[in-house]
């Protein structure tokens, strides 16, 4: 017997998609809407996708122009949404950067990410973590120290990548996917692993060497 519901199926299935599309469209926040207002500044250009997973204390993040950031990003500045005293930047995106889905950026302090950088997607990037030297209080309620996070103009972040706090990322630095970076990367640097060690750098005549067993000078 002939299925008289399956043409009705696919036009429900197409009038969905369609919807959902005039939906992501009309949801994304660029300058003029009610949630870029209230950035510290969403300069022109500058698109964060809808849906988006949350923002919290948009007055303290900046976004420079023609920046995008990907769907289901999280961008974060301070404890939560309730908290008073915040630095007034401390979350700072700059100029024609691509951060892609899924991203998670939490800033208690500061981090600042430079011109023309590229994240793949689930990137992750923290200037705080946990303590954990009492034994007698649970290691959620051990706040770390604050550990102000820099990304160099023209740094790539690879899929997955870890920027952890206290981290200092050069210029044109390549961060291979899925990689935990703490400590100091230089200018021109290609570093990759857990935890991300130096596997190429430019050298003094204009070309790339490899660099053998050689980790990132790491902050205490």
């Amino acid at each position: 017997m002939l299925d008289l519901r399956r043409p009705w199926r696919r036009l429900l299935n197409r009038s969905v998609h369609s919807a959902w599309r005039w939906v992501e469209h009309i949801g994304d926040v660029a300058p003029g809407t009610d949630l870029a207002d209230r950035f510290g500044t969403f300069a022109p250009g500058a698109c964060l996708a809808f849906p988006l997973s949350d923002v919290v204390n948009a007055a303290a993040i900046h976004v420079g122009r023609d920046t995008l950031i990907g769907k289901y990003a999280t961008l974060a500045v301070g404890y939560g949404p309730t908290q008073e005293v915040l630095p007034a930047r401390g979350l700072v995106i700059g100029e024609r950067c691509v951060l892609g889905a899924r991203i998670c950026i939490t800033a208690h302090e500061s981090i600042e990410i430079g011109d023309d950088v590229w994240f793949g997607q689930d990137v992750f990037v923290s200037d705080a973590s946990h303590g954990y030297e009492n034994p007698d209080i649970p290691i959620g309620r051990q706040f770390g120290a604050h550990q102000p996070v820099r990304i160099g103009s023209g740094s790539w972040i690879g899929h997955g990548a870890m920027i952890l706090p206290g981290t200092t990322i050069g210029r044109n630095v390549v961060v291979a996917a899925g990689s935990v970076v703490r400590g100091d990367v230089p200018d021109h640097a290609v570093v990759g692993g857990v935890p991300a060690k130096l596997i190429r750098r430019r050298d003094a005549a204009g070309g790339w060497a490899r660099v053998v067993l050689e980790a990132p000078t790491l902050t205490p």
